[in-house]
């Protein structure tokens, strides 16, 4: 009697799952038929360099809003921009940000500002970007600093602790597509300013958009991931675990390589100039060294200064370094 149960239920079994592979096929060969789409088991696969490079990031909306200050040479304003960070179109959030436009009638050149970590807690708009955009607004620069999502009066960035991490690319990348909405732009020069952890997300933003935007950056974190970010794990309050566990979870399901800078160097085609201080006890000042001679070694157009002492923030070298970045931005002018 078991044997025969056994038998039948064997029986029924097959019949399933052949009567929904016939339904299956059916649903294939009708040109009518709507077919439920498999589940991603790879969500994040989307934000590697290589997706990204080969994806056209839709524009957002760039929303001016109120007047932060009035200074001499130019005026600061809050704006928001709306966008998709998961590339679906449909699931659109807002970050906030800062734009200083100069006071001086005409069309202006943009320099797209990004800014390094900051704690959320202690963070305000402009906070990592303010002071060296009010010197380049003084002398005839647009300036937008995007806050990110889950600073300022952005919306909430995503749960995935990774996630929320390559959606600042989709965010610069749809910013970079909707800058043709500020009046005032010359709508042909894009230039870039980063600081530290926003380097790394510069570099990459050359890597996956192979345009030659002049790009100048502070002490930019240009170590591979994920040991760009495990090297900062220390800082963290559970020094960590809960980071590593992600990371670990990650690896299961994902190539690294594919999200890592050091990989696509060679589809930079801009011309960088990097600063980096002795004294940086945030970036190793090695770090940079290895990194400019290795973009040296592939033909980039590399310019780097090391500043004996400079600590993360290129202090007390400040004046020096900005102006720099003037003379540099000025030269990469038509």
């Amino acid at each position: 009697m078991k044997k025969t149960i056994y038998y039948l239920l064997t029986a029924l079994a097959f019949f399933l799952v052949g009567w929904f592979l016939k339904g299956y096929l059916d649903q294939l060969n009708d040109p009518n038929s709507v077919i439920t789409p498999i589940i991603n088991f790879k969500p994040l696969e989307k934000y590697s360099i290589k997706s990204l490079t080969d994806t056209d990031v839709e524009p957002g909306t760039i929303k001016r809003g109120e007047v932060i200050s009035e200074l001499d040479n130019h005026t600061s304003y809050n704006f928001e921009f709306e966008f998709s960070p998961d590339l679906s179109g449909k699931r659109l959030k807002t970050t906030t940000g800062q734009i200083n436009l100069p006071d001086k009638k005409g069309r202006h050149p943009i320099v797209l500002m990004i800014r390094g970590y900051v704690d959320q807690e202690i963070y305000f708009t402009g906070l990592g970007t303010r002071k060296a955009a009010s010197v380049f607004a003084d002398n005839g620069y647009i300036t937008v600093a995007p806050d990110f999502l889950g600073y300022g009066e952005s919306s909430g960035q995503s749960t995935d602790i990774l996630e929320s991490r390559f959606q600042t690319y989709t965010t610069v990348l749809s910013l970079l597509e909707s800058l043709n909405q500020i009046k005032e732009w010359n709508k042909k020069d894009i230039l870039i300013w980063a600081h530290s952890n926003g380097g790394q997300i510069a570099v990459t933003l050359l890597e996956m958009t192979g345009e030659d935007y002049p790009t100048t950056l502070w002490a930019p974190v240009t170590k591979p991931f994920p040991y760009s970010i495990l090297y900062y794990t220390d800082e963290l309050e559970d020094e960590g675990k809960y980071l590593r566990r992600e990371l670990a979870k990650f690896e299961n399901k994902y190539s690294a390589s594919e999200f890592s800078l050091t990989n696509y160097l060679d589809q930079i085609k801009a011309p960088i100039q990097i600063h980096q201080g002795t004294g940086d006890e945030a970036v190793p000042f090695k770090w940079n060294s290895e990194f400019s001679d290795t973009l040296d070694d592939k033909d980039i157009d590399i310019t780097y200064f090391q500043y004996p002492g400079a600590n993360h923030n290129l202090v007390p070298s400040w004046d020096t370094v900005v102006q720099r970045d003037l003379n540099f931005l000025n030269r990469h002018l038509p």
